[in-house]
């Protein structure tokens, strides 16, 4: 008998520590930047975002994040036999963030890895579990985790910080005789590498007295992405997956975007001839919460109704790299 993946539960944690305003982003930065919070919040339609505890770390925020996963699928965590967890603001360059999750989390059968691909990891992680579900009987219950921290990687005075907030997301996907996966699909572009990222703590340039003292151990954007990058980046990952998983554009009930620019997403929208109310947002009071912003947003979707059973629903992510990726499920 054929084994197909579906996602049976999904959960988030939007940290309520401190609630930033742009009101608050104003005080800080119009006297050395005039105006740039306007033009931000014209770019990206974001209006607050959310930062957890300082003396909190990623894993704290993913753990709750994959329980309220775990609770809605009534799956218990000793349950569990993998963890995939996205994020490019880990625990630690190593060990891996997922096994700390595993720990805390206290599921005691799973075994856990990360996925190193940026904002582009949450459909990556689902496409991946769909795959050893499918062609392994030892996996049954997969747990897939967004989860993003940005806050603590930025500098407070650089206005790229207008976007970052924090937050994770999860889903557990477990086998089942009908489908729920339906088709996946990839881009990258390494020549955008060095445009956006944490360039300071690898192996490229080790930390350095001098380094933390210039600030580049930070989150930088050095060069600007053309817009073009997502307007067709994602409009050709949609359409893959549609020609993969044998679908029209018309029978996608909710595709889901990275939760960046709503502009963009009004734009590849109008590309793919879909009416608005077949997408979904929350940048626009949780900021942009990365690795993590898909399965937020999915699970916000959910709790408002907006996702029936039998629903065919794309998750279309992106991070810097460049990483493009897409995941395309039968809700069940």
């Amino acid at each position: 008998m054929a084994r197909y993946a579906t996602i049976i539960g999904t959960g988030r944690y939007l940290p309520d520590w401190k609630e930033v305003t742009n009101d608050e982003l104003r005080a800080r930065w119009d006297e050395r930047f005039p105006g740039v919070v306007d033009k931000w919040e014209e770019s990206t339609g974001i209006l607050r975002r959310w930062y957890a505890p300082r003396d909190w770390a990623t894993s704290d925020i993913a753990v709750r994040a994959a329980q309220a996963a775990l609770d809605d699928a009534g799956v218990k965590p000793e349950n569990v036999d993998l963890i995939r967890l996205g994020t490019d603001t880990p625990d630690y360059i190593t060990p891996a963030t997922s096994v700390v999750v595993q720990h805390k989390l206290g599921a005691v059968n799973a075994g856990s890895f990360d996925i190193g691909c940026a904002c582009a990891s949450f459909p990556t992680g689902l496409s991946a579990a769909a795959g050893y579900i499918a062609t392994n009987q030892a996996y049954r219950y997969v747990l897939v985790i967004g989860v993003y921290m940005m806050s603590k990687f930025a500098d407070p005075m650089d206005p790229v910080a207008f976007i970052y907030g924090d937050g994770a997301g999860a889903a557990v996907l477990a086998d089942d005789d009908e489908p729920g996966f339906v088709s996946s699909a990839f881009l990258a572009d390494g020549s955008y590498y060095d445009y956006w990222g944490i360039f300071v703590g690898g192996t490229a340039e080790p930390v350095t007295h001098k380094a933390i003292d210039e600030g580049r151990h930070q989150v930088r954007r050095l060069k600007l992405y053309p817009p073009e990058v997502n307007h067709v980046g994602w409009p050709k990952i949609v359409r893959t997956m549609a020609e993969r998983g044998k679908f029209a554009l018309e029978d996608i009930d909710l595709v889901l975007f990275t939760q960046v620019r709503l502009p963009s997403i009004k734009v590849v929208m109008e590309d793919l001839g879909l009416p608005l109310s077949k997408t979904h947002w929350i940048m626009v009071d949780w900021g942009y919460t990365g690795s993590g912003c898909l399965a937020m947003c999915f699970d916000d979707a959910r709790r408002k109704g907006k996702v029936k059973s039998g629903d065919l629903v794309l998750f279309v992510g992106s991070g810097v790299g460049y990483n493009q990726a897409g995941a395309a499920f039968r809700m069940p």
